[in-house]
């Protein structure tokens, strides 16, 4: 998909001979010579010829830039921006482009989304303040604002905000360690390194204790968990008096955590804490025409005020209903702009204040996949691993709890042949509640709990 351009160059090249009425000594002299260097999903770099270079401003750029752009359009059927660049700054081109490969690589093995930067982050009333101490954490280890503790509701940006961070220590530092896991990743590998033994537990604490900056999301379901609540606050000591940045968030400020250590709570209390809070209005337009600029659409601002009016509860369901409408219209609208009676009709299903929200299994089983980052076909799979088959069980038991549909027709949404799969998982997530509460817990009822918010919302 990536050589789509080169592989096609010839025919793009004869396009532009036929269909333009390029005189023949021009497209022999300023056209011909081009070549396709390099290309990726959005972006085509074009080799200039030394002779051609010195025309570039006064023949590609002002007669044939936009030839050529529709050229490629219309023979690929994709959308590209152009650069052009002469054999001089090959050299520089390559080492950057070497580098900017090097640094994908870091972000990937950091467990970064690569979407997540500063630059797409928007900032608005209801974040300024802990946009720019992150950018402040992230520029300066040395600052007296670690750890950093971000807490807010669901779906309000804090892990784009941690990722942002994440991405721009990697940039400015090229020897800097950097790591991102949930919580529950870190619980999964604490609980693995003691069923494994010694060596394992060593390996963990190697892993997590030689970096220069640790980012761990959603951090309420640590606490209550004795050995994985042990395992941090000795991490989380090891890397503050070693001056390593320290990057949390949470649902919920410190001082609202039951069943949790003094010595713990002290030390979120050591550096920053800012809370993050819904988008205004106008924060949530400008997040939508971002959105809009990120993905070459384009959406009306009637359509984009509908939306942003209506819409209003956390990012991600606006960016949800975004994704909503433009899906829609891609396929009863090709190729034409979207109306609202095509927004109103895509969500319909979440905007309608006369109408209170109908939970389905449906709606039950795509909220549980977007919550764990999983697809609707990974949970409705046969996929047995435990960050798979759990939420599937999460899914079953909520199901039964808030839909009147019988486990047959649960068995048949979630691709069971039986129900007996679905008894199985509903005891499971029933017992482990029951468990947790003779344990005086609380992660596994928060996490349902949040879960079904966004369900009913």
């Amino acid at each position: 998909m990536k050589q789509l351009v080169s592989k096609n160059w010839d025919a793009i090249l004869e396009m532009l001979k036929n269909d333009f009425e390029i005189k023949p000594v021009l497209f022999k002299t300023f056209i011909e010579p081009l070549k396709v260097y390099d290309e990726d999903d959005d972006k085509v770099t074009i080799l200039l010829d030394d002779d051609v270079y010195q025309h570039y401003d006064s023949y590609i750029k002002e007669k044939f830039y936009t030839f050529i752009k529709n050229s490629i359009e219309a023979v690929t059927g994709k959308s590209y921006s152009l650069d052009f660049i002469s054999k001089e700054e090959l050299e520089s081109y390559d080492t950057e482009k070497n580098e900017n490969n090097q640094l994908i690589e870091r972000a990937a093995s950091a467990n970064l989304n690569p979407n997540y930067t500063f630059d797409t982050f928007v900032v608005g009333p209801n974040n300024d303040f802990i946009a720019a101490a992150a950018k402040a954490v992230a520029k300066d280890p040395n600052t007296d604002w670690n750890p950093l503790f971000i807490y807010g509701g669901v779906g309000l940006g804090k892990t784009h905000l941690m990722h942002s961070i994440a991405h721009s220590i990697l940039e400015n530092q090229k020897d800097a360690r950097v790591l991102y896991v949930t919580s529950e990743q870190f619980t999964n590998e604490v609980i693995e390194s003691i069923k494994e033994g010694v060596l394992a537990s060593t390996k963990l604490r190697k892993k997590y204790r030689n970096i220069d900056a640790l980012l761990i999301d959603d951090i309420q379901f640590v606490i209550g968990k004795e050995r994985t609540e042990e395992e941090f606050f000795h991490t989380f000591n090891d890397l503050y008096q070693a001056g390593k940045r320290i990057i949390i968030s949470s649902d919920r400020p410190p001082k609202d955590f039951t069943n949790i250590e003094d010595r713990i709570k002290s030390r979120f209390g050591n550096g920053m804490m800012a809370e993050i809070n819904p988008p205004d209005y106008e924060t949530r337009m400008a997040i939508l025409k971002k959105r809009c600029e990120l993905e070459h659409e384009h959406l009306s601002d009637e359509i984009l005020d509908y939306i942003a009016t209506n819409v209003n509860s956390n990012i991600r369901e606006l960016e949800g209903a975004y994704k909503k409408v433009t899906a829609l219209n891609k396929l009863v609208n090709v190729n034409t702009e979207a109306t609202l009676d095509i927004a109103k009709n895509a969500l319909k299903d979440i905007i309608n204040p006369n109408v209170k929200n109908v939970i389905t299994i449906d709606s039950i089983i795509d909220v549980v996949a977007s919550h764990y980052e999983l697809s609707i076909d990974q949970i409705c799979s046969a996929n047995r691993s435990s960050n798979v088959a759990y939420p599937r069980q999460i899914a079953m038991y909520l199901c039964k709890q808030l839909t009147p549909a019988s486990l047959k027709e649960i068995a048949a949404k979630l691709g069971k042949k039986d129900h007996s799969t679905i008894l199985h998982g509903i005891k499971k997530i029933e017992e482990d509640l029951e468990a947790e509460k003779k344990a005086n817990k609380n992660d596994l009822s928060n996490k349902l709990d949040v879960i079904t918010k966004l369900i009913s919302s």
